[in-house]
């Protein structure tokens, strides 16, 4: 039996680690101290009689027979969290730690009411919410789920299921509109000082819908960048800037006409909403029901899922 036991140790650090990016990161997952997961993981390597891990001053990546290594490990957690699931009650409460990924305005304002409730109901559900918009590598950074907004990349890894849809619309303060007039044409935006989220590419576009139906990427002079959408809505409003913003975040301000629709007749865009998570033969407890809420709010009359 010791034999059986040695050979698994030292996996949970070296999965922990891979997934973190660090052992002080692996650590506070796996409730140990960062030199004694990094201890763990060394014996494993000479157990295994391989270098599974590059470690710098700054950083910890895998090496090749690390990667093929945590995918095999992986593979077996997998399998032992499916046969542990057939033995477990349907009903079972979700308990333990979950890391939800948020875009940042949205996330605030749509997800995280539903999420504190979650916490609230269920006493043994442990909540670490990030909120960004950066596109984060759930993987790599131990992320159980995220919601994302646009158009998702070919990524076999991520499972995805589809929530809802983000209509845009191209909008300036009055401020702004009469010192530099109202936009005409797609082309003038080009020319005007446009808000736009975090840069992912150089080149800045913005998707517009033609009269008739066809949609089109039209390319911006990007001014100022801001990463949250309501830094981005607090510009627009001073008269910074044109923003290319979603109904959910502005309607209230074009209401009230402290934003000036424009280009009204090339409006439409849309984006799609997903929640997106790594795929495994079993959904954990936890995953699944905040991925059932996430549905069961996306589905509400008016919410933020909705164009």
């Amino acid at each position: 039996m010791k034999g059986l036991v040695d050979r698994f140790a030292g996996i949970d650090a070296f999965v922990a680690t891979a997934k973190a990016g660090g052992f002080t990161a692996a650590s506070e997952v796996l409730g140990l101290t960062p030199s004694g997961v990094a201890k763990s993981v060394t014996r494993l390597e000479v157990r295994v009689g391989l270098k599974l891990l590059h470690r710098t001053t700054r950083r910890i990546t895998l090496t090749t027979e690390g990667e093929a290594y945590l995918a095999a490990c992986t593979r077996a957690i997998d399998e032992l969290d499916a046969a542990e699931a057939g033995l477990t009650p349907k009903n079972r409460a979700p308990q333990g730690r979950i890391h939800v990924g948020l875009p940042g305005a949205f996330g605030r304002r749509h997800v995280l009411p539903g999420l504190l409730e979650m916490a609230n109901q269920f006493g043994k559900l442990d909540l670490t919410v990030s909120l960004t918009e950066r596109t984060v590598d759930l993987v790599q950074e131990g992320y159980d789920l995220s919601v994302r907004i646009g158009e998702l990349s070919d990524d076999s890894d991520l499972v995805a299921k589809w929530l809802g849809t983000q209509r845009l619309v191209i909008c300036a303060a009055p401020a702004y509109i009469d010192r530099h007039g109202l936009i005409r044409k797609p082309e003038e935006l080009s020319q005007r000082d446009c808000i736009i989220g975090s840069r992912r590419k150089q080149k800045q576009t913005w998707l517009l819908r033609t009269p008739e139906g066809r949609l089109m990427h039209q390319e911006i002079h990007a001014r100022h960048e801001f990463s949250d959408g309501e830094a981005m809505l607090a510009a627009g409003l001073a008269g910074c800037g044109v923003m290319q913003m979603p109904t959910w975040l502005v309607g209230e301000d074009l209401h009230r006409g402290t934003l000036i629709p424009l280009l009204e007749d090339f409006a439409g865009g849309e984006m799609p909403i997903h929640v997106v998570w790594p795929k495994s033969h079993y959904l954990q407890p936890k995953v699944r029901t905040v991925i059932n809420m996430l549905q069961a709010l996306a589905a509400k009359e008016g919410s933020g899922f909705q164009p």
